[in-house]
């Protein structure tokens, strides 16, 4: 884990000055969309929606927009039809990649994902191929100042959760997917609020590679990040601290 959340801290900086702001505001928009049309257009009974909406006002997407966004999810008004939808294939060197994806055109966000892996030197491979390196967690970052851990520990696993670490001044909550809403829930009744917190696949082993064929992967990565169908990327890359420092 401690590597996966150091990558996703490099992550969240380079989004903060990314001015590709309407990138990111596309990405939620859709996501909203899709929690709104399977779970209902309310954030409170609607834990899903309720993340997607906190993530577009930690974008400063403005209220009209979330509330149009939630409108065409449920039907309300006309929209595009996006579906969610996964890729699974291998970086150079025998990384394994996972893309998570949400898309109104299946045909074109596949062929353009094989190109890409192709070109770097990768495949993409069939449904299954490395889905079974990932074990799918709930996952809540929460900034450690002011808070006792013992405490904090003790809620969330009353809640369900697994594990609690420390990385980096933040706690790290692991739960099952099933437990996601319980632990929010207990989160939020203690007046906690996660710097970060939402479903992540996490691998269950990772390959360790020199910092000039890290490079090539991470590469392809962002790329294939950059995507606008693309929501999430998960690899089996084994972030040490020889390989953040190279990639930094």
């Amino acid at each position: 884990m401690a590597g996966h959340n150091k990558w996703s801290k490099i992550k969240r900086q380079k989004a903060a000055t990314d001015a590709k702001r309407s990138k990111a505001w596309a990405r939620i928009t859709r996501d909203i969309m899709v929690a709104a049309r399977e779970g209902g257009g309310d954030p409170g009974m609607n834990p899903r929606l309720a993340l997607a909406v906190e993530k577009a006002k930690s974008e400063n997407m403005p209220k009209d927009n979330i509330e149009r966004a939630i409108k065409r999810g449920t039907g309300e008004i006309e929209g595009a039809d996006y579906e969610e939808i996964t890729y699974e294939g291998y970086a150079p060197h025998g990384v394994a990649v996972f893309v998570e994806a949400l898309t109104d055109n299946t045909n074109r966000t596949v062929a353009d994902l094989r190109a890409l892996f192709s070109k770097a030197g990768g495949s993409l491979g069939q449904s299954g191929s490395v889905a079974f390196l990932f074990d799918r967690k709930s996952i809540f970052e929460i900034p450690a100042e002011g808070l006792d851990e013992m405490a904090l520990f003790e809620r969330v696993v009353e809640a369900g959760a697994e594990d609690l670490t420390e990385e980096d001044g933040a706690f790290v909550v692991t739960a099952p997917v099933e437990r996601f809403g319980a632990v929010q829930e207990a989160l939020e009744a203690a007046g906690i609020e996660p710097e970060e917190a939402g479903l992540q696949r996490i691998p269950t082993t990772t390959v360790t590679l020199d910092p000039e064929a890290a490079r090539k992967v991470a590469a392809l990565i962002e790329k294939i990040e950059e995507h606008p169908d693309v929501q999430a990327v998960y690899t089996t890359l084994n972030l040490d601290e020889a390989t953040l420092e190279a990639l930094s």
